[in-house]
């Protein structure tokens, strides 16, 4: 098995669908480019030999460091093809943090764009504009369900992002995901309104409708609301997928009432939870159904409603055909489900083929997931008599705003690396139902000793642009308990009362 072969060859092999459109492009400052499946699986598999013939081998890891691009895409599946481990990244990520995924998964070539040269690198350098004509004589290698088939690295508790290894079988659980959620089709044309660098786009805007046989669409440049509803028009979009984020933005600032979307079969959204009143009024708006989804990087989405499972409105659904899902007592290490309608850890069997090997690297993290037969991925909820989910938010600190999963402690420790800075400390201050900010409180070294502009270029050094703080408060102290924990919530009702 593997991961690209099961999502192209199908298509590409079958006469009858060899030339059906598989993936379009768009660049608002040129023309659209389109490729056939044909033409996606010969240039995949010639950048997959092309690889091998530049010494690389089936295990070594391979750090895409590429804008969003037709040539981020290829670059993956065919790493995938080879053997071998691609790591995508965001050109967003500063030297800072590129350096360390590339030490932390001991990376041995990077695929990069001409302005994105690493001091110190002494791997194998592919620039973009060679994967046009690479290629090579290295025979394909087979892989099986069970190997390592591409490694992403994911924000969590710790001060670093960890890497989270997936299999190719990892094909078999969006099965699930394509039946429980999507429902895509071969006549379908998706539109994924993400960029590749993250597992939400390469998963579903191109993994899961390659499956199905059907027509993927990204988009590149910058992405303001307006730019959906008129592209969703113009290529006959028959699924748009996205954040909650992007659908409040487009019908704020979109105006989809001013074009004719009646091509659209329903929209899916994933990332973030979303309101009951955003879907009403999407669905007054534009009239088409919108099916959630809750997942996480280790298993993708595995919580849906979709075509077979209606929507029930402030629930994400139910768990997808073919998973198995339980909420675990939080108190104990007992692995004997609770009943209906009681909250405690959300499980997943670790039978389910779509969940990850294990952390790269990350033994200690491992085991803290573990229990029994069932991964445990920090989530508390509660199921309800008739399976459908109701979420009760994290039972870590990990962030989510405007779609991003962050880790305090990663933007504190960089936050805590100025001279001036003795102690920071970072939490999520929602400002309504549908906006959640960044916000770091500081404990100067001394009164004054630091300010926010000076904390803002620092954090923009150090950090990504989704990751930089939204807010920044000074304060004398952080509250603790008598054992020295931070208490978060004491900051926030600290925060919300000025």
């Amino acid at each position: 098995l593997n991961l690209a072969r099961h999502c192209l060859a199908h298509w590409a092999e079958n006469p009858d669908t060899a030339s059906n459109p598989a993936f379009t492009f768009v660049d608002p400052d040129t023309e659209d480019r389109t490729w056939t499946y044909e033409e996606t699986w010969a240039r995949i598999q010639s950048i997959g030999r092309g690889l091998l013939d530049r010494g690389l081998n089936p295990g070594d890891r391979l750090l895409i460091r590429l804008p969003h691009s037709p040539e981020y895409a290829f670059a993956f599946f065919g790493a995938t093809v080879a053997g071998l481990l691609p790591i995508p990244a965001s050109p967003q990520l500063t030297e800072e943090e590129i350096t360390f995924l590339l030490q932390d998964s001991q990376a041995t070539a990077t695929v990069r764009g001409p302005d994105g040269q690493l001091p110190g690198f002494e791997g194998i350098e592919i620039l973009e504009h060679e994967l046009e004509t690479l290629d090579g004589t290295t025979p394909l290698p087979e892989t099986d369900a069970e190997d390592p088939a591409f490694l992403i690295y994911t924000s969590g508790t710790t001060s670093h992002p960890k890497g989270v290894l997936h299999a190719h079988r990892t094909v078999r659980g969006r099965e699930l995901m394509r039946q429980g959620w999507q429902g895509f089709e071969p006549t379908d044309i998706t539109l994924h309104a993400g960029t590749l660098n993250w597992s939400y786009t390469l998963g579903v805007g191109l993994m899961d409708a390659w499956a199905a046989g059907a027509h993927a669409v990204l988009r590149g440049g910058t992405a303001t609301p307006d730019v959906w509803p008129p592209l969703i028009e113009r290529l006959g979009v028959t699924i748009f997928i996205a954040v909650p984020t992007v659908y409040r933005q487009l019908l704020k600032y979109g105006s989809p009432q001013d074009h004719n979307l009646s091509s659209l079969r329903h929209v899916l959204c994933a990332g973030e939870a979303l309101t009951p009143a955003l879907r009403q009024e999407w669905q007054q708006r534009v009239g088409t159904e919108m099916y959630e989804s809750l997942g996480m990087t280790e298993i993708s989405t595995y919580i849906s409603s979709g075509p077979v499972t209606p929507v029930r409105s402030g629930s994400p659904g139910r768990p997808q055909p073919g998973r198995r899902v339980a909420i675990l007592p939080e108190d104990s290490n007992s692995t004997e489900p609770l009943p209906p309608g009681e909250p405690g850890l959300l499980a997943v069997h670790r039978s389910d083929p779509g969940l990850m090997l294990h952390y790269w690297n990350r033994p200690e993290e491992d085991a803290a997931v573990s229990r029994g037969d069932w991964f445990i991925g920090g989530d508390r909820a509660a199921i309800d008599e008739d399976g459908y989910l109701w979420f009760h938010g994290r039972a870590d600190d990990v962030i989510k705003s405007f779609g991003y999963r962050l880790s305090p402690v990663e933007i504190e420790a960089a936050l805590e690396s100025h001279p001036n800075v003795s102690e920071a400390a970072v939490i999520a201050r929602p400002l309504d139902e549908t906006k959640t900010l960044v916000s770091a409180c500081i404990v100067p070294t001394a009164p004054g000793a630091v300010d926010q502009a000076a904390l803002q270029a620092h954090a923009a050094q150090h950090l990504a642009a989704y990751k930089q703080p939204h807010e920044y408060h000074f304060m004398d102290h952080l509250p603790r308990t008598r054992n020295g924990k931070l208490q978060r919530s004491a900051l926030l009702a600290t925060l919300n009362q000025k």
